[in-house]
């Protein structure tokens, strides 16, 4: 058994953070795990996804994740910190997965027409070719701090039980592996996403 999440966003907004932080709380769990990341152009706000795959053979290796990369149609669950990075994705999801999206876009810095760039358009288009979609308010999640929208969604997939694990395991994950001065910020920033899916 396997699963298998993809994290989409643009650059800045904690993509690659957010999948080591799943891909550590696996770890915890005893599961075997393989990440890998696309940046791209993630320093000029850029499309940045990363693959997170989880064997589900708790406590022994059985090298069963031969790619870190999740082949089409396999994702168990994308979360997109954007609605656009979350449809360019969709090709991944699985027939019964799940995305799990904020509903603020940011506009593409090169785009001429980029006041006609709408975040209900990509929703929209979600909401008919996902079979399950969970949007969250970006801002509310963002009150505190812009910087830990990736954090805020974590906890609010884990309290959807997206994850092979629960929120304690993931809360340990990010005690861990955060740095002290930004730590209780992103703690806050994880609580509040599960207060919002209660």
């Amino acid at each position: 058994m396997m699963f298998n999440c993809m994290i989409a966003g643009v650059g800045g907004q904690g993509t690659v953070l957010a999948s080591k932080l799943i891909a550590a709380a696996a770890m915890k769990k005893g599961f075997d795990v393989r990440t890998t990341e696309t940046i791209g152009m993630a320093q000029r706000g850029g499309s940045v996804f990363g693959h997170v795959r989880i064997s589900l053979t708790a406590g022994k290796t059985d090298n069963s994740i031969f790619s870190p990369l999740i082949p089409l149609g396999k994702a168990n669950a994308i979360i997109a910190f954007e609605p656009a990075e979350a449809v360019r994705q969709l090709p991944y999801l699985c027939k019964d997965g799940v995305v799990i999206t904020s509903n603020t876009a940011i506009k593409p810095v090169t785009s001429l027409k980029a006041d006609s760039y709408e975040a209900q358009v990509m929703i929209d288009f979600l909401g008919k070719n996902a079979p399950r979609v969970i949007v969250l308010d970006g801002l509310r999640l963002t009150e505190q701090n812009a910087k830990t929208l990736n954090v805020s969604m974590l906890g609010a997939a884990v309290q959807k039980n997206v994850f092979p694990f629960d929120a304690k395991t993931l809360k340990e994950a990010l005690m861990e592996n955060l740095p002290q001065p930004i730590l209780e910020m992103n703690i806050r920033a994880f609580e509040t996403g599960i207060e919002i899916c209660q």
